[in-house]
């Protein structure tokens, strides 16, 4: 019951989240996750840092807001989490 309402608040979240499809250039932070998604399958983004720290969400959300990213599918075992990949407009801004 907790996970299907921690996935239904996680849907939400992704389906009410504004699309600002912007011009502007991605921060250092955004730039360095982006362009780990350039050498993986699909374009899949990293849940952590190189050093293992979870990628900050405010990074996530902002990329996904300018369409820099995707949301891809859904943790099964973290429900809560974003799994998202690089967009044609993601791999311009860091290309």
């Amino acid at each position: 019951m907790v996970e299907a309402k921690t996935r239904d608040i996680s849907e939400q979240i992704v389906k009410t989240t504004p699309r600002r499809r912007t011009t502007t250039r991605p921060s250092a932070a955004q730039s360095a996750w982006l362009r780990r998604g350039l050498t993986q399958p699909g374009g899949k983004l990293p849940l952590f840092d190189q050093t293992g720290r979870r990628i900050n969400e405010r990074t996530i959300r902002s990329c996904l807001d300018q369409g820099w990213a995707e949301p891809w599918f859904e943790n099964p075992i973290k429900p809560d989490w974003l799994v998202c990949k690089l967009t044609d407009q993601g791999r311009k801004a860091v290309e």
